[in-house]
């Protein structure tokens, strides 16, 4: 394979009706990576801005779960922000569309993403965020069943008290199994049908059935775009979320590439 993706049969797609699906090589992500880096760095303002808005959110939520003493609720909540981000970046799709047609982008155009198909798109952030919530509330009742009700030291002492515990090592490896089913869930339905509904008139469910079909049929290429995601935003979150104001605008753009690869 020489690096550009090769499209199913016609036959395959006149019989299913759906958009077909192309085969793309294993290291393509990278290629999606550098395309999404032009266009951040095509317009820069609207990237950054979009990211940092995002930064500013982080820190909200973080405020709130503390004001509410539910520090515990902090990283499960945080790494939910893999599950619900696809939403997130609509924005960015629709930069990059403008782009590739080669019109006007501005901050106006980033919200026009969320109106040109709201419906469809409103279902598909609904079932993004049904599964953050439900990871939260897992998140929860595996800390209660671990660490019991009455554990709750204080925020400074928090860490030192979990890693003294004997239930710490059970309570990341069946929680991070927990996360992993469900982020994989919400991958699958979400790597290319948030830009496919912006792009095109087609239904949130056609959409998803599209997006697990291309991830299903490129798995090794997905699997590492799903790996460079997860790395690029975990070093994001760390310092603070400030990371997040480069690493969300960079990996919407690439996303949008990635969609135009995958869907014929």
């Amino acid at each position: 394979m020489n690096g550009e993706p090769m499209p199913l049969a016609k036959t395959e797609q006149a019989k299913t009706g759906m958009p077909g699906i192309a085969l793309v090589s294993n290291d393509r992500p990278w290629r999606w990576l550098a395309a999404g880096w032009q266009d951040l760095m095509a317009v820069p303002h609207l990237g950054f801005v979009y990211g940092g808005a995002v930064v500013v959110a982080g820190w909200v939520l973080v405020v709130v779960l503390l004001q509410l003493g539910s520090a515990w609720a902090i990283l499960p909540a945080t790494a939910g922000f893999f599950v619900v981000a696809p939403l997130l970046g609509a924005g960015l799709y629709e930069v990059s569309r403008r782009r590739e047609r080669g019109e006007e982008t501005s901050f106006l155009g980033c919200a026009y993403a969320f109106r040109r198909n709201g419906t469809q798109l409103a279902l598909i952030g609904t079932a993004l965020l049904l599964i953050h919530l439900f990871w939260i509330r897992i998140a929860g009742l595996l800390f209660a069943l671990f660490f019991g009700l009455g554990f709750s030291p204080a925020i400074e002492s928090l860490p030192i008290a979990m890693l003294r515990s004997d239930n710490l090592l059970p309570f990341l490896v069946i929680g991070t199994g927990f996360g992993f089913v469900l982020a994989c869930v919400s991958f699958a339905i979400s790597a290319v049908s948030i830009p496919m509904i912006i792009d095109r008139d087609i239904s949130a469910f056609e959409a998803v059935a599209v997006s697990v079909t291309a991830v299903m049929r490129n798995w090794r290429a997905m699997a590492l775009w799903a790996g460079l995601i997860v790395v690029f935003t975990a070093m994001a979150l760390v310092p603070f979320f400030f990371g997040l104001a480069l690493v969300l605008p960079l990996i919407g753009h690439a996303t949008w590439h990635c969609y135009r690869d995958l869907v014929r």
